[in-house]
Formats: C-alpha cells, structure tokens, sequence
C-alpha cells in the first residue's frame, strides 16, 4: 500500500482529533506519500539507533509512538540530533509515523492496553481539561498495595518499581502510561486507591500520604512499550510485514 494509505487506516484508529494541542504527532518525514510501504518498523522512539536498524534490515517506514520531533527544530543540519535523524531518514528513504497522545486517548490505546495488563477491570476514561487520557477500573478482589506493585513490576518486565504508600490495600487502580506527573489529582477525584505511572514526579510520591492516593511509579518506556503490540496487529491486519525494536536504552547498574 501507499503511504497515505497506510497513514489513513492509522489515522481511522487514532485520529487526530484526540491529539492534545501541544503534540506534534503524525506524519513526521516522508519523500512522496505515494511511495509504497513493504516492510514496517514499530518502535515507541525514533532514536537513530532504531532508524540504523530500520536501514540495515530493509524497513522502508518507521511507526513510533513518541513523536521523532517533537519542539520546532529551526534548521536542518547534522548540528542538531533531532534534524540528524531526519536527514539519516530521508537518505535511507525510511518513512517516519508517530502517534503520540492520540493513542494514549483512543479506545484500544496505550492506556487501555495497561489497565488489560494489570488486571483492572469495568474500565472507564479519566482526564484533565486536555482530555480524558487516563483509565481507572477495578481489581477482581481487594489486594494488599506491596502485592499489587509487585504485579505491576512482573506484568510490565520492569526491573524495579517504585511505591509511595497512602494505605496498605487497593481495590480501584487508575492508570496513565507516560508522564502522569500533572494527573494525580484528577486520578484522585476518580476515588482510585492507586495511581500507576511512568512517571510520577519527587514532590507528588512525598505528598502520597498527604493526598490519600498511593501511587506507583513504573518507568516510561515500560508503561507505554506496549502500544508496539497493537502497532503490530494493525500491520498485520492490513497484510503489511512489520517488526519490533526495543529503542530503551537505559540499563540497571
């Protein structure tokens, strides 16, 4: 298929109507929207690594869930790491697509795919006046908050988590892949015991206590990861051959 083909069918799934007005996904380089997409690359950051990976194993197109630029670049040249990328993509004919808050919004998105993980059921939206982002449900049964942690460290492939207790049980779980950092208090005035996020923020997990939400802080790139999956089953579904590639570079020490 072409180009603008394959980005209409992902724009059906999240269109861009749900995209907070301070992001710039979509579209982020391309030759010709005529050009023919064979062989898809489906990454949660367009790193140069990732982009080297694409060129050496024959992908024509990279879909990413962070947008590859993201704040005005001002100028193209090798200078700057973000126009490096682009130029680097465009020499290598390589597409680049990204769905960033319009997929975290969209119903079978990066938030819902979370609360799936944990467990949480009877899932509804929850948001700022941004949009509601975020899901909160309910566990199967009461659990204790250092058990539910751990499940979230098992079922996302963290090394570890990190967990400011306000009460020793939880029964309803907010979640918001990413940056929840500015959602906490809207995760609060859902009634949710718990709050799991990437990231979180020092002065909210000190004042968990305080505000009577305990939160759960389990790493960006873990909480949002699992958008590649459903990247993956929308390529297949369309007949398009496509792959995965970690872009984490962090590393425990």
């Amino acid at each position: 298929m072409k180009l603008s083909e394959l980005y209409a069918a992902f724009e059906e799934r999240f269109p861009s109507s749900l995209s907070c007005d301070w992001d710039n996904d979509g579209i982020m380089c391309a030759l010709s929207l005529d050009s023919e997409v064979k062989k898809v690359l489906c990454v949660l950051d367009a790193t140069m690594a990732a982009l080297e990976y694409a060129a050496e194993n024959g992908y024509d197109t990279v879909i990413s869930h962070h947008p590859m630029i993201f704040h005005p670049i001002g100028s193209v040249t090798p200078e700057n790491h973000i126009a490096r990328r682009v130029i680097f993509a465009l020499k290598n004919n390589i597409n680049v697509l990204s769905f960033h808050t319009r997929a975290d919004a969209a119903k079978g998105g990066v938030n819902d795919l979370l609360a799936k993980a944990l467990g949480i059921e009877n899932v509804t939206a929850f948001g700022d006046e941004e949009g509601d982002i975020g899901r909160v449900g309910h566990l199967e049964c009461e659990t204790d908050v250092t058990c539910f942690a751990e499940k979230v460290k098992n079922a996302l492939g963290c090394a570890t988590v990190t967990l400011a207790k306000a009460s020793d049980r939880v029964k309803k779980v907010a979640v918001l892949g990413g940056s929840g950092k500015s959602f906490v208090s809207a995760a609060k005035a859902t009634g949710a015991d718990v709050f799991v996020s990437g990231e979180i923020g020092f002065s909210n997990m000190n004042e968990a206590k305080e505000m009577g939400i305990s939160l759960i802080e389990a790493g960006h790139y873990f909480t949002e990861d699992i958008l590649c999956s459903l990247f993956s089953e929308i390529l297949t579904s369309l007949g398009v051959e496509n792959g995965y590639y970690s872009s984490n570079t962090a590393v425990n020490i």
